[in-house]
């Protein structure tokens, strides 16, 4: 039994935030950041880095690492539309990439998860850099709820 006092709600949720981003080390790897979240949504952020360039001659940002932003951001939602970190498992993950990034452009990634069931949640997302109305992805996926026993 620990003597530490009680966190209170902005606390249990920067904890939550740090168990979240820092349990998942490639996000850390591709310098995916949190930025925001609500009753069912997340937003990450990954800035350009040259260790995810597809294109030297164009510095755009590799397909491979937006789709693991989405997953990411589409996770945490999953886990904040819950309001608690349960193990999940990506089901279905689709992507349509509508066009690359600007040149050494930010991705912002932002998913909500629309629908829950005991044992799947149901989230849609949209990968942008800088305007959500001109997205460079759209996202859609399920994922599996590993509740405890």
């Amino acid at each position: 039994m620990s003597d530490a006092p009680p966190l209170d709600a902005a606390a249990r949720q920067q904890r939550f935030i740090q168990r979240f981003v820092g349990g998942v080390p490639h996000l850390a790897t591709l310098g995916i950041t949190y930025h925001g979240h609500g009753d069912d949504w997340a937003e990450l952020h990954m800035p350009f880095a040259d260790q995810q360039v597809a294109d030297p001659d164009y510095g755009i940002i590799a397909s491979g690492a937006i789709f693991t932003l989405m997953d990411s951001a589409a996770g945490f939602s999953v886990n904040v539309a819950l309001k608690e970190l349960l193990p999940i498992a990506t089901i279905d993950l689709r992507i349509d990439y509508l066009r690359g990034p600007g040149p050494r452009a930010t991705v912002i990634g932002r998913a909500s998860c629309y629908r829950l069931t005991r044992q799947i949640a149901f989230v849609r997302g949209v990968a942008h850099d800088g305007d959500p109305a001109n997205p460079i992805a759209n996202m859609a996926g399920t994922f599996m709820i590993n509740r405890p026993a």
